[in-house]
């Protein structure tokens, strides 16, 4: 019988470094996101001085080259942030993931020196913070459906169009905005573009009502013939959407870990919860109907935060990390959604009530299974990579 060949050796523990930015985003989240959770919550109040704060600490660009004013952090140290600070606050997670997965990693792995001197410098500190534009009213799934066009005449192109659901839409200083260039050529005419916030002819729109993440900062994002200099294009003519692809591959490794932290958070919040309330002369956790809840959690959230470490360490090795990163997240998001479905259920009425944050973290949960690649999308790359 042939040997197996063994192509990914995994450590399962963590360096000092790593375990040291894990306790500093745990103690980030429960001193600085966790008080005014509910009222942002409530308010659709963006959380600017989390975020500012986030900056100063280097978590907005952890994996940047110090060189460029970043961390120089792994993705592991990454995934371990991210999942501390979802477990207490969305919002705040999500401006994070965007800043750091798709803004900071795209230029910095796709940008010229001169792109990012002027702009991943600021991003990566945290003096600005960035949004990425692909989503349209009749462009989400299928991105190749670019409505945005970007005229090229000569020494800049004329950017026309609208994206929906952009994070950081009226708080960021830049966006990376995908547009079609040359329409006959399909995904193959499409371009990424660096395009400042205060450039004349970009309208920020009225921000969204949403279910869930609702201090995010999320807005629909017009521009009308807006100047951009050829020099701010990313890559050359006609990479716009596998750049937005490789982007969108390492994004799905943040949200994967948003979804982990939404449902260590709920998990965590239920099994102390069960400790406390009585039912029947008992703590109900004694219940076997609770433990059996609880063991469900626990297990599957254990599983979820290997497949979100595996991806975080095949990116961090040079490897493809698109299978995994998109197992990842399909099978985080559902359990997040699974999870806080279930911690509700153990708080019983009083998870309906917002000040037990449960409900919060519900309706933050949804969203995992729709952006970075809704959870079809992601099965429709994972089938398209088992069956090659």
């Amino acid at each position: 019988m042939p040997k197996r060949k063994t192509t990914t050796i995994m450590n399962f523990q963590f360096t000092e470094e790593q375990l040291a930015v894990q306790m500093a985003a745990r103690e980030f989240a429960q001193k600085e996101c966790l008080p005014g959770v509910i009222e942002r919550d409530e308010k659709q109040q963006f959380p600017a001085e989390q975020i500012k704060k986030l900056g100063e600490l280097g978590f907005l660009g952890m994996m940047v080259d110090p060189k460029y004013g970043g961390g120089g952090m792994d993705t592991v140290s990454y995934v371990l942030a991210m999942e501390e600070i979802s477990k207490i606050d969305a919002s705040v997670s999500v401006a994070m993931s965007v800043n750091n997965s798709l803004v900071c990693w795209g230029l910095e792995t796709f940008g010229t020196e001169e792109q990012k001197q002027k702009y991943l410098t600021k991003l990566a500190t945290g003096e600005w913070i960035g949004a990425f534009c692909l989503s349209e009213p009749e462009a989400g799934s299928d991105a190749t459906s670019q409505r945005t066009t970007a005229i090229d005449k000569g020494d800049h192109y004329v950017l026309n169009g609208t994206k929906n659901w952009i994070t950081n839409g009226n708080s960021c200083s830049v966006y990376l905005v995908i547009a079609q260039t040359d329409a006959a050529k399909g995904s193959k005419g499409i371009n990424a573009f660096i395009v400042e916030k205060n450039t004349p002819g970009v309208v920020v729109g009225a921000k969204e009502n949403k279910l869930g993440i609702r201090g995010s900062d999320t807005h629909s994002i017009l521009f009308n013939d807006v100047i951009v200099p050829k020099e701010n294009r990313i890559g050359e003519d006609g990479f716009g959407f596998k750049f937005a692809m490789k982007t969108l591959a390492g994004g799905r490794i943040g949200i994967a870990s948003q979804a982990l932290g939404i449902a260590s958070g709920a998990y965590e919040l239920a099994l102390a919860y069960s400790k406390q309330r009585k039912a029947f002369g008992k703590e109900i956790s004694n219940h076997q109907a609770i433990q059996f809840k609880l063991a469900d959690m626990a297990t599957e959230i254990e599983a979820a935060r290997l497949l979100c470490l595996k991806s975080a360490w095949e990116k961090d090795n040079h490897l493809d990390y698109t299978l995994s990163g998109s197992m990842a997240k399909v099978f985080a998001s559902e359990v997040a959604m699974r999870t806080t479905v279930e911690a509700v259920q153990v708080h019983g009425g009083y998870g309906f009530v917002k000040e037990y944050h449960v409900e919060r973290l519900m309706r933050d949960a949804k969203i995992t299974q729709i952006y970075e690649g809704t959870s079809e999308v992601n099965r429709i790359v994972i089938s398209r990579t088992i069956l090659k």
